[in-house]
């Protein structure tokens, strides 16, 4: 673990002061990736969908191409709303078109839980209960899994380990319900979360201690987290402030998460949050940095339609381009 520490880390640093986006000289290891590739093994491309838009909805899949999941927000505790409520109110066949024509394309349709709005732990919910629920609604509804958008702040910053042991009970019980292989699981924690010595009861790195054999992949939230926070290549990827030490990128997997478990989530616009836009071609520079560091992990943002296919073929251009 010291070893990939300090060696990855000290790589990525020097592809900072040699790295130049525009130039001819700089290393090629772009990749491409194929519809028919394993979504877990390959990197993702995720997009969800809370806000209203126009034309209909899901979007077809012309709006959302170079994306491979699409993420419908929110189940709640007290059950769908937003568009998993538009997604429910759909009629079986409706949902099933819908659902093949994205199967065709090479996306998954999941659903995202709680988000800001949501505080499980806080209000008491039984994470087993929850969890039989959850699972069901997304067994009824023809998804391909569930986005764990836990974001109950008062109870994991807390630090007595309620969260925690919260979030291990209801993923276990996730996927108990919902088998590996046959249905996604991932997690969206923000940042910070992966710092160590911070959090009283270990926060995400304890979760992925636990149970990050059962999470597919980690879409993190590098946003909303203050105002400069995340908004450099350096900061995302290779040092994070001293205010949420080693949450960076490359500090996290050096931390014992591995790289291809490690999502790179930002806001599409400056608006989209309230903190941590990098411009879609920056952010592409970025990218490339970090796959020349060996990362494959891939992009989560919010949302549609401040990110559709134009956005997502940017930031990919230069690391993952559209084929």
């Amino acid at each position: 673990m010291i070893s990939f520490r300090w060696t990855t880390l000290a790589a990525i640093a020097s592809m900072f002061l040699h790295f130049a986006p525009t130039s001819s000289a700089a290393v090629n290891t772009t990749c491409t990736i194929s519809a028919s590739h394993n979504i877990t093994t390959s990197p993702k491309f995720l997009v969800y969908s809370d806000a209203d838009s126009s034309g209909s909805w899901p979007p077809p899949v012309s709006a959302i191409s170079g994306f491979n999941v699409f993420a419908i927000s929110f189940l709640m505790v007290s059950g769908a709303e937003d568009k998993a409520q538009q997604w429910a109110s759909m009629s079986s066949s409706q949902r099933s078109t819908i659902k093949a024509q994205y199967a065709a394309a090479g996306i998954k349709l999941i659903v995202s839980a709680f988000g800001s709005e949501d505080a499980p732990t806080t209000n008491g919910a039984n994470p087993i209960t929850t969890a039989n629920t959850m699972a069901q609604w997304v067994k009824d509804h023809d998804l391909d899994g569930i986005d764990v958008d836990y974001e109950d702040f008062n109870s994991l910053d807390g630090g007595s380990g309620k969260a925690e042991a919260w979030i291990i009970s209801f993923t276990t019980q996730l996927r108990t319900l919902l088998p590996q292989g046959q249905y996604i699981i991932t997690h969206a924690p923000v940042a910070p979360w992966f710092s160590p010595n911070i959090w009283g009861g270990g926060g995400y790195l304890k979760v992925h201690s636990v149970v990050g054999n059962l999470i597919d992949w980690y879409n993190i939230q590098f946003y909303n987290q203050g105002s400069k926070e995340y908004v450099t290549c350096s900061g995302l990827l290779a040092q994070s402030s001293s205010t949420f030490p080693q949450s960076a990128l490359f500090q996290i997997a050096a931390n014992g998460v591995p790289l291809s478990k490690l999502v790179v989530g930002k806001p599409a616009t400056s608006t989209a949050a309230s903190d941590g836009f990098i411009a879609p071609a920056a952010l592409a520079g970025c990218l490339k940095t970090a796959v020349n560091g060996g990362w494959t992990g891939g992009v989560s943002v919010w949302e549609f339609p401040g990110a559709a296919s134009a956005w997502i073929s940017t930031v990919r251009n230069g690391s993952f381009p559209l084929q």
